[in-house]
């Protein structure tokens, strides 16, 4: 009967072990499902923002034939829809699935947008104001769907994945977040106009077409740093780990506040093809500085390069003699 008792005990204590180890399993799988699943998230948002910014860099950089800038616009559509189809293919754990249906209808809406401002831009750049004046107003229209995909996915997507790890205890996870819509500056049509450069669509919105106000104009560029390193005429020794971001400080010296303020990097060498990245200051005061982070948005190029930073011409500036630097420089990995 002991024998009896002691070997019914063992099996009991069999039986709870092998139910404590199985949850244990699935709990474990559970959780690194979720992790597995914000991980391959994170990615195709951060590869997104990466092409949005460059949707934004093309759109700006101006003096090109419309139908290059078409081509260019098309090809950042087309990687726009293998970054959806990479999220179709992931897989999805039970608790994300709602969340999954709004990951996915954000990065619809950013592929169909930047398909139609590829649509519109030909008309936009036409010599005609009659043809470029309302595609110029559509470009601003379709911009509204940066910021619905930008609302979607922070406020539907990463704020309820940051929920379903918090509800499963989950921490320590980086949660990416989305910048779909570089500025609000994008929404008004005469803004549109001067940042595409369509001299034809400026009196779109009715604010294009003043002339600049009385007094000085313009921008000094008054320094330039990667991290904690500030550049010097060179040569510079720049360590990075990835995608380095220049800190430019510029100046308004003029008399009269400045909008869309465009400061451009731009680095050739390396081996490489040139890089060229810009951001723009929605609005800088009178007499007064501002610093502008532009991120590279990719790897520094290895070996030397030369850098040149540049704070665009803004309508009524006369003197650009100190809106740009060029600095020598070897980026090292770190």
């Amino acid at each position: 009967m002991v024998r009896r008792v002691a070997a019914l005990a063992i099996g009991v204590l069999v039986i709870v072990l092998l139910v404590v180890g199985v949850n244990g399993c699935l709990n474990s799988r559970q959780e690194q499902a979720l992790k597995d699943y914000n991980r391959e998230v994170s990615t195709v948002v951060r590869d997104s923002n990466a092409n949005t910014d460059a949707f934004y860099e093309t759109l700006s950089n101006g003096g090109q034939a419309s139908t290059d800038v078409q081509s260019e616009i098309n090809q950042l559509r087309f990687r726009a829809q293998a970054l959806t189809k990479q999220a179709e293919a992931i897989d999805v754990p039970g608790d994300m699935r709602p969340v999954h249906r709004n990951v996915l209808l954000s990065l619809s809406l950013l592929q169909e947008a930047i398909g139609k401002v590829a649509e519109k831009l030909p008309a936009a750049l036409s010599s005609d104001s009659a043809t470029a004046v309302p595609a110029v107003r559509s470009i601003a229209g379709e911009m509204q769907a940066f910021d619905a995909a930008n609302v979607v996915y922070n406020r539907r997507g990463a704020a309820l994945i940051e929920q379903v790890l918090r509800d499963n205890e989950i921490g320590g996870q980086t949660i990416q977040a989305s910048s779909f819509l570089q500025n609000f500056g994008w929404l008004q049509p005469s803004t549109v106009a001067r940042r595409i450069n369509s001299q034809a669509g400026r009196g779109a919105g009715g604010a294009g077409t003043t002339e600049p106000a009385p007094g000085l104009h313009g921008h000094g560029l008054l320094g330039v740093s990667i991290g904690d390193t500030t550049l010097a005429a060179g040569p510079n020794r720049i360590s990075t780990s990835g995608n380095p971001t220049f800190a430019v400080k510029v100046a308004n010296q003029g008399d009269n506040a400045e909008a869309d303020v465009r400061v451009r990097v731009r680095i050739t060498g390396g081996g490489g093809d040139p890089i060229s990245v810009q951001r723009v200051i929605d609005q800088t005061a009178a007499k007064t500085e501002t610093t502008v982070n532009v991120p590279l948005g990719r790897a520094a190029p290895t070996g030397a390069v030369q850098i040149r930073v540049e704070v665009l011409k803004v309508p009524g500036e006369e003197n650009t003699s100190n809106n740009s630097a060029e600095y020598a420089a070897i980026f090292e990995r770190s």
